[in-house]
């Protein structure tokens, strides 16, 4: 079966008991066994839930993987993967990760004996480099988060590969209709199904997906014993919106591609970064490694963060707020949201300075998004004496 089809049938039969054509929403937190021992392959809500079982299955089968499990959120599904070390153990992570990573690697897994090196791994020599005798985990995002840098998999899988590494994607931003890491050498792949797989701004949660019966086993006992996993409610809406992941998928990346090249010809933007503009830096390899560019783009503008809260005040159709990958639009301020938990010395190395804005670009009509932030853009020159006030870091 091809993506679509797999992303509405896969685990996803009608109801054994009932015939109902959409998998239901078991809630239940135990299940009644007919002696001990004797159970339908449940026996705890936290253990199992044949909701949840479900939503595992088909985005296992959308990664190609033989395993999946989900988890409570995106964070609770990075944290699982680091119950695959020990303390004393050291993490290469790249230098470009959403803020919430980099804080449960560096200001709470650091407390249990890990280590962990930032990297720029735009050069694989420099992965190799960073390497020590106790490294056991490289973690990496391609798209990054914020400046969508993209990382050569197939590379640095080899490296990780020939030293008996792990090796954990985050494929949040690219979704697994654009990229599948695991077909390009990751040993597992991680998700904020919150993200683009939800796709409508109304859950929260995570996924870990491998080919690994070693590592499944091992997660799949941590996701019990730690507990961090999704309600059957939760684990229904992220199934239904998988159903339209592909079609959501092509329109965020043809509205991305258009809003990117608005973006260029406009005097108050500086910059602007999209991997599918052929002035990306990995525009080649993005093209290699991915089968689409995403609907996330990222821009400076000239003025820093005077002009930036002046923009952030002026859109209509670009909500300001937290995460991505809805329907919607939605526009942000990463030095001051996302990546807020990461200090200013090292956010301001990395090029997520006071002027840097995040756009999750929507599926609405694409005129209408490039008329809000023209006009947005224009207002944004002008000086005005009040401010917007951004939302704390998440």
């Amino acid at each position: 079966m091809k993506f679509s089809t797999k992303a509405i049938h896969v685990g996803q039969g009608a109801d054994p008991t009932h015939g109902a054509t959409i998998i239901p929403i078991v809630q239940t937190s135990t299940y009644t066994q007919d002696g001990l021992g004797d159970h339908k392959g449940y026996e705890y809500a936290r253990t199992g839930n044949p909701t949840r079982t479900a939503l595992q299955e088909c985005l296992a089968s959308l990664e190609n993987a033989k395993h999946g499990l989900c988890f409570a959120s995106g964070l609770a599904a990075t944290h699982a993967v680091t119950t695959l070390l020990s303390s004393g153990d050291h993490v290469i992570c790249g230098d470009d990760v959403y803020g919430g990573t980099y804080r449960i690697f560096q200001l709470v897994m650091t407390r249990f004996g890990l280590t962990f090196s930032f990297v720029d791994m735009t050069d694989p020599k420099r992965v190799a480099d960073a390497i020590r005798p106790n490294t056991k985990l490289i973690w990496l995002e391609t798209p990054t988060n914020p400046l969508l840098t993209i990382y050569d998999l197939p590379a640095i899988m080899q490296i990780a590969k020939s030293k008996g590494i792990i090796t954990a994607v985050d494929n949040t931003f690219a979704s697994p209709y654009l990229q599948n890491p695991l077909d390009l050498g990751a040993d597992l792949v991680v998700h904020s199904t919150t993200k683009y797989i939800g796709g409508h701004s109304d859950v929260v949660g995570g996924a870990i997906l491998t080919n690994n019966d070693k590592y499944h086993e091992t997660l799949k006992y941590h996701q019990n014993a730690v507990g961090a996993v999704p309600g059957p409610f939760d684990c229904w809406l992220v199934l239904r919106g998988l159903k339209t992941l592909g079609i959501r998928m092509r329109q965020h990346c043809e509205n991305a591609m258009k809003v990117a090249q608005f973006l260029k010809t406009q005097p108050t933007v500086e910059n602007v970064r999209y991997p599918g503009l052929p002035e990306h830096p990995q525009h080649d390899l993005a093209k290699r490694q991915m089968r689409g560019f995403g609907g996330m783009v990222t821009f400076n503008v000239k003025g820093g963060l005077p002009a930036v809260q002046r923009l952030l005040g002026r859109t209509k159709l670009f909500s300001l707020a937290e995460s991505l990958g809805g329907v919607e639009s939605l526009i942000g301020h990463p030095a001051s949201m996302t990546h807020g938990s990461i200090p200013k010395e090292q956010r301001d190395a990395r090029g997520i300075t006071d002027g840097l804005v995040r756009l999750s670009v929507g599926i609405e009509d694409v005129d209408d998004l490039i008329a809000d932030l023209s006009q947005a853009l224009a207002g944004a020159t002008v000086a005005q004496t009040t401010t917007t006030r951004v939302p704390a870091q998440c």
